[in-house]
């Protein structure tokens, strides 16, 4: 165990999160993603028996949202709705995020087979053990930062 680290960040995910860089991102995934296929080749990590909510706060507790971009939440739309629906379980995780959001952030609706295509230019996927359908997220990493010397 380590001091200030959220219990639900395994050692291998606070690995994967340590080596991403700036702007690259993350999948947070439900329990019924086609995880195997969309990663392939990357890391590919889970978290079974923990919902999404969990896990994004647990991920957000030290994973910085890049803060030069209008979204760096995305969401896969629930099939057959049109933004701006949004599910439960998603009104829930954006509302969890909105204090990691800059003013005039958002998060983003991506549908289901674009969402995959991004997915799969992601740095890493973890799948969470989440049941609700369209339970999935993708964060992009921004910066620790202090403002630039003179």
């Amino acid at each position: 165990m380590l001091k200030g680290i959220h219990p639900l960040l395994t050692p291998e995910l606070l690995k994967v999160l340590a080596e991403m860089g700036h702007d690259e991102a993350i999948v947070l995934t439900d329990a019924n993603f086609s995880a195997m296929h969309v990663a392939a080749g990357k890391p590919l990590l889970r978290l079974p028996g923990i919902d999404m909510l969990s896990a994004i706060t647990a991920v957000c507790s030290v994973f910085p949202l890049a803060a030069d971009v209008d979204c760096p939440v995305a969401y896969m739309q629930v099939g057959q709705t049109e933004a701006p629906y949004r599910s439960a379980l998603q009104r829930e995780v954006l509302a969890a995020l909105a204090a990691d959001l800059r003013p005039g952030q958002d998060a983003e609706a991506i549908e289901r087979f674009a969402f995959y295509e991004r997915a799969r230019r992601a740095y890493a996927v973890v799948v969470t053990g989440e049941l609700q359908p369209y339970g999935n997220f993708i964060l992009r990493k921004g910066v620790i930062d202090e403002a630039l010397r003179p």
